[in-house]
């Protein structure tokens, strides 16, 4: 009998505990797999941590999820040295995070084809912390009309950070006073003016996870715990294909494998307006309803990578994209299709596809069980109460509590061991995106 081999996942944290904690009580329940190659697998996690590192250690881990090394550089070093020198699978590459500086998801899209808003970058406001910068902006920034920029553009618009953050600086300017006022108060930060999308049907936003795609409902004036409204079917089949194979795409693109994508969509038009996050949200307070599906898509796709060897590609390779987006034969359907098909060949999807039945066929009824149980009601509680303060805990447990009850019955339904009232077509993977025949 061949020897069971085993793979240590390591997990590069901030201030998470829900989801890590998941993670980890769904990868210890997983027991020794068998891949379609009969080969034997044992799956081991570890939260890592911050220390001096020489260029020649060897690393433990065969694959990290990296949450920390977009902001914090000493651990992006070490990502780069142990996938460059020791073949460390990494969920996103640490040589594009520049590339999920907003600026240049914008720049890619556009290049292939994709609806994004008008867009205009304008220079800083302030000068930066350069000893330098007086004398160059003297001699060669050349000024500029921002009251004119803003009249093409249109308002009302939006000025935001190039490089993105939580919401970090996003303005809506409805007018010229919003237009200074949102100027003057960027300070350092470089920033985009970009086309707003008016009365706009629906905010999408697009969790995808190796070839998994969920596309939510995305509510931003609303708290956190109310954005991501548990409604299927809510765009057309189409529309939802299409925001799938968007979210794909750009994934693909840029080597990223962990990552949400925002679009606004008016008229049967998906316009990308946010598609690069290098820490997207999977908090069970904010996900609640999808979160059983967000840990099991990034378990079945971390345990893919580690099990068949499968090797990262760190670097951007432009050329298949572009010979599709500048072929004049093609129109735009025909685009997303031949785009898709490159996203399934990065992403080995059919390959995926055939090791998560062999290998993986119980899952869906473990993380069921699981959220099902008191385990599961044990963390949300613990979560809530790390959250939100004490007078506010019954209200959120029973908000929070209620959702998880919601999918725990629609999964039940999925899997045809209980009812629902949703059907059962929209419950899981990117189906939310679609309408049922």
């Amino acid at each position: 009998m061949a020897k069971t081999q085993e793979h240590l996942i390591g997990l590069l944290l901030g201030a998470e505990g829900d989801w890590p904690r998941a993670f980890e009580t769904l990868a210890g329940r997983l027991g020794v797999l068998t891949g379609p190659d009969g080969s034997s697998h044992q799956i081991n996690t570890e939260r890592m941590t911050i220390e001096p590192f020489n260029l020649r250690d060897k690393p433990r881990q065969d694959l990290v999820i990296d949450r920390l090394a977009y902001w914090y550089y000493h651990p992006r070093e070490w990502l780069k040295k142990a996938a460059l020198m020791d073949d460390v699978y990494l969920l996103n590459s640490p040589f594009t995070f520049q590339s999920m500086e907003k600026h240049s998801a914008y720049c890619a899209l556009l290049r292939l084809g994709m609806n994004v808003p008008e867009t205009v970058l304008v220079p800083y406001k302030n000068p930066i912390d350069n000893a330098r910068w007086a004398f160059t902006a003297a001699r060669y920034n050349k000024e500029f009309d921002l009251d004119a920029i803003a009249e093409q553009i249109g308002y009302p618009l939006f000025m935001k950070p190039f490089d993105g953050g939580g919401w970090r600086g996003v303005s809506q300017v409805k007018n010229v006073d919003d237009l200074h006022s949102a100027y003057d108060d960027s300070g350092e930060m470089l920033m985009h003016l970009q086309a707003s999308v008016a009365d706009f049907e629906v905010f999408a936003r697009a969790l995808t996870i190796g070839p998994e795609t969920m596309v939510m409902k995305f509510q931003p004036d609303e708290p956190m715990h109310n954005r991501y409204a548990v409604q299927h079917g809510f765009l057309g089949e189409g529309v939802g294909t299409e925001a799938v194979t968007i979210a794909q795409t750009v994934n693909a693109f840029f080597r990223w494998e962990f990552n949400s994508c925002e679009m606004l969509v008016k008229d049967g038009v998906v316009y990308p307006i946010d598609y690069a996050n290098a820490c997207p949200d999977v908090a069970v307070t904010s996900l609640h309803y999808y979160f059983p599906w967000a840990m099991k898509a990034l378990l079945k796709w971390s345990v893919f990578c580690v099990a068949t060897g499968r090797k990262a590609r760190t670097q951007v390779d432009t050329g298949p994209w572009f010979e599709i987006a500048d072929d004049a034969a093609l129109d735009y359907g025909a685009k997303l299709g031949a785009y898709q098909g490159l996203a399934d060949a990065h992403f080995d999807t059919d390959h995926y596809r055939e090791f998560c039945e062999v290998a993986l066929p119980n899952i869906d009824d473990m993380v069921l069980e699981w959220v099902d149980s008191p385990d599961f009601r044990s963390l949300l509680t613990d979560t809530i109460q790390t959250t939100y303060p004490q007078h506010e805990w019954d209200k959120f447990e029973g908000h929070f509590g209620g959702l998880t009850k919601m999918w725990v019955k629609d999964e039940q339904s999925r899997l045809g061991t209980g009812s629902s009232a949703v059907d059962e077509t929209v419950v899981s993977g990117p189906a939310p995106a679609l309408t049922a025949d």
